[in-house]
């Protein structure tokens, strides 16, 4: 059950990934253009909160167009499979809306809990958040060599879920993550000991 303090998950930083803090920093740097689609969201009459929907439930909400956010309060997130590549939402994310309709396949993370936005500035936060987890994946595929991609996002799944919650995600969807074949995270993940790869500071 989550706590009635407001305490939140904030999207990783390249100085301390996929660790909880507080979060009442603002993102001014990289503010959604003026007009944006995100400025003209309808109306969501839809529920405010969804947490027992399984994947199809939630693909064919994203299909619809629904915008949800992540709930920033739980170690949980999505990865959205595209048709050449994947991307996790992690806490505090926006999925839905335009930008995910042509998702294939959902892969819930952790006891996943989705949030319907209430207001414009949750909305904006969301679509920023969003950014940041991608620009989070991004360090990993900057790497040249595919086994040190591979090592290095199962190394930020590892330092922010529990092995069985990453046990159950397949190696094809940490494959699409990074571009790295499923071949690459298989090897990485029986390979004793870890490469030595660092995250960006």
């Amino acid at each position: 059950m989550d706590s009635e303090t407001r305490q939140y998950y904030q999207v990783p930083s390249r100085e301390s990934p996929f660790y909880a803090v507080s979060t009442n920093r603002t993102m001014n740097s990289c503010n959604p253009p003026h007009g944006s689609a995100i400025d003209f969201m309808p109306e969501l009459d839809y529920p405010p909160q969804l947490e027992d929907e399984v994947a199809e439930q939630i693909l064919e909400r994203l299909r619809q167009g629904q915008l949800w956010i992540v709930n920033s309060r739980r170690r949980n997130g999505l990865i959205l499979c595209k048709e050449f590549h994947a991307e996790f939402a992690g806490p505090g994310a926006a999925i839905g809306s335009i930008f995910d309709q042509d998702c294939q396949r959902v892969i819930p993370v952790g006891n996943l809990s989705l949030l319907r936005p209430e207001h414009h500035k949750d909305r904006q936060n969301a679509y920023l958040i969003r950014r940041q987890w991608i620009k989070l994946t991004q360090q990993s595929t900057d790497q040249s060599e595919p086994d040190k991609r591979a090592q290095m996002v199962l190394t930020q799944f590892e330092t922010y879920f529990d092995q069985e919650t990453i046990a159950r995600i397949p190696d094809e969807i940490f494959a699409l993550l990074v571009g790295v074949l499923p071949y690459s995270i298989r090897k990485t993940r029986r390979t004793p000991g870890k490469l030595n790869v660092k995250v960006k500071t």
